[in-house]
């Protein structure tokens, strides 16, 4: 087996994409920390956010990049930055925010988070005019510690939808 690949994502990324995101939130969030969302709920979070039409618009979307750890055709990982969108007073849309950075299960360990957390922050330094940004699940406190490793710090909270259900979410920012 060949070492994972660190590229941008492309447009034929897309389904991949989507069965990749799909299984590490259910891995990461339903059956590791065992958060009991209706199953009506989950499903329409899922299909929103990583059935095939959405995931290609969110590939092509003004302001956003992606990346991806390949290994022989596989996705193992992936890395989403963009506008940010989080509701903090001092968030502008011309900031950039960390949207996403999902390692499957099986590649935890590879140093995979990291060397895409180290692409999108570089990335996201170079196209914003403000501080970066992350919104993070508040029970989390594995990833909460790794973003303070980076510099990031608490600026808020907020609530975001799976449906009808609402997480409690922490917005971190990095000045």
């Amino acid at each position: 087996m060949t070492e994972p690949v660190i590229r941008p994502a492309r447009l034929d990324d897309a389904a991949a994409l989507g069965v990749l995101g799909r299984q590490t939130f259910i891995d990461t969030f339903v059956t590791g920390f065992g958060i009991p969302y209706p199953k009506a709920d989950l499903a329409a979070f899922l299909a929103a956010n990583f059935d095939l039409a959405p995931m290609q618009k969110k590939l092509v979307e003004p302001g956003c990049a992606w990346w991806v750890a390949d290994r022989d055709g596989e996705l193992l990982a992936f890395a989403n930055t963009g506008p940010n969108g989080l509701p903090h007073p001092d968030a502008q849309p011309t900031h950039m925010e960390l949207r996403r950075l999902y390692v499957a299960k099986t590649a935890q360990g590879l140093g995979l988070g990291t060397k895409l957390l180290t692409l999108a922050l570089e990335w996201m330094q170079a196209n914003t005019d403000g501080p970066l940004w992350i919104g993070v699940w508040s029970g989390n406190l594995k990833a909460r510690k790794l973003y303070g490793a980076y510099g990031f710090e608490k600026a808020g909270e907020y609530r975001y939808p799976v449906g009808d259900w609402f997480d409690d979410e922490v917005i971190l920012r990095r000045n």
